[in-house]
């Protein structure tokens, strides 16, 4: 399914602070205590207008790793687009202090979405490293929505379901995010920056999933009931 067209990113170092923390990162990651954990994409539209939530967002992927901690661990590759066609990603990590450092380095720059391109490296690297899920957050799409819903579909088939978190009121990016969502049999999920607690939940909800299974995801909706139960209800209904 790769295209060498898709212009994807590489893991190459470059001459920037930020390549050169990424080249660090690729080389040294940080292994599981007995080397086994789910692994989950975490990509993030790192755009202007998502500013003012980059900082929450760093602060909460904390949460990930705690609520995986006691079923095999998480190992997280951070990705984030911004600018002019900027898009990178790191090597895998189970450290959150690694990630959070990476996240902390980065600053919004105006620019597109490129969501497509998430979805082609997220299909990609399933077919090399088995990725279990893909976490999305942004605030908009500006992209043809065919498109990006082959490639979703794509995941789809090969179970990698992409959790659309929505930050913000954009109906175009809603219905395009519930599209995404449904066709790669994940789910949807909106947010302000009002609700930081409703996104560590769901956020944990998905890092579960990703290192334990639906059996444990649906064990933790359990205790946690409200939003998160509605996460599992959307991946039984296919959105």
């Amino acid at each position: 399914m790769t295209n060498d067209n898709d212009h994807l990113p590489t893991q190459k170092s470059a001459s920037t602070a930020i390549d050169s923390f990424l080249d660090d990162l690729n080389k040294t990651p940080v292994p599981f205590a007995g080397g086994q954990g789910g692994r989950l994409l975490f990509a993030m539209d790192a755009t202007a207008s998502r500013e003012p939530s980059w900082d929450m967002a760093a602060r909460i992927q904390n949460e990930m790793f705690e609520a995986t901690r006691d079923i095999g661990g998480l190992a997280v590759q951070l990705a984030f687009f911004r600018g002019f066609g900027e898009f990178k990603v790191s090597g895998w990590q189970s450290d959150p202090k690694a990630i959070h450092r990476l996240m902390n380095g980065v600053f919004c720059l105006a620019g597109q979405t490129q969501v497509e391109k998430v979805l082609k490296h997220a299909r990609n690297e399933a077919t090399r490293s088995a990725v279990r899920a893909v976490v999305y957050v942004g605030d908009c799409f500006e992209e043809n929505l065919d498109h990006v819903g082959q490639v979703a579909g794509e995941l789809g088939l090969l179970g990698v379901p992409v959790f659309m978190f929505h930050e913000g009121h954009d109906p175009d990016g809603e219905r395009a995010f519930r599209h995404i969502a449904k066709l790669s049999g994940g789910a949807y999920a909106h947010f302000d920056a009002a609700s930081a607690e409703l996104l560590k939940k769901l956020l944990g909800a998905v890092a579960v999933f990703a290192a334990g299974g639906r059996g444990a995801l649906d064990a933790y909706a359990k205790v946690q009931g409200g939003d998160v139960l509605k996460i599992t209800d959307q991946m039984q209904k296919g959105g």
